[in-house]
């Protein structure tokens, strides 16, 4: 099942930023990247020269997609996490909170060990960026609710009316 379009505010998109920041350096990683569901990056942080960030965020989301039909293939839910391993760096891609993928590129400065570790850290602190962002765009939806739209006393019957003629 597809999740709703999300809106993102300033407040949370800076948490998300210092999120990925922190587990950038915490990580001694070359590159975090955020990434939704449908292929397109939220966020960044880390040395960006010589990739395709636009690739790299579809391709992950395909990545994420395959995997998760083998899982069901062989009766599993999911697998939440992946790893692959290069010649000179390593992509780890986990999922948060079901809605995000956090992408961990990464060479031998660092140990996947040492990913692993603060990956879980800064997933645990992007859910509850998640759990409140969510929180707000609901209250923001109820309150545009109460908004009468301009359209609303139009019927059926005006609609049918102003076409016949």
């Amino acid at each position: 099942m597809a999740s709703p379009d999300l809106v993102m505010y300033e407040e949370e998109y800076q948490q998300i930023k210092d999120t990925l920041q922190r587990l950038q350096v915490d990580s001694n990683a070359r590159v975090v990247f955020l990434v939704d569901k449908n292929g397109q990056q939220i966020a960044a942080h880390g040395d960006m020269r010589n990739l395709d960030a636009t690739s790299l965020a579809s391709l992950t989301a395909g990545n994420v997609a395959a995997t998760d039909g083998l899982a069901k293939l062989i009766g599993e839910k999911e697998f939440s996490i992946l790893f692959h391993e290069g010649e000179r760096d390593n992509i780890h891609i986990s999922l948060v909170a079901q809605r995000v993928i956090l992408v961990v590129i990464f060479d031998d400065r660092s140990s996947l060990g040492l990913v692993r570790l603060r990956v879980k850290k800064a997933s645990q602190e992007l859910e509850r960026t998640f759990e409140q962002l969510l929180k707000k765009a609901e209250a923001d939806r109820g309150s545009l609710a109460r908004f009468d739209s301009p359209f609303a006393e139009i019927t059926d019957e005006d609609i049918d009316a102003l076409f016949s003629e």
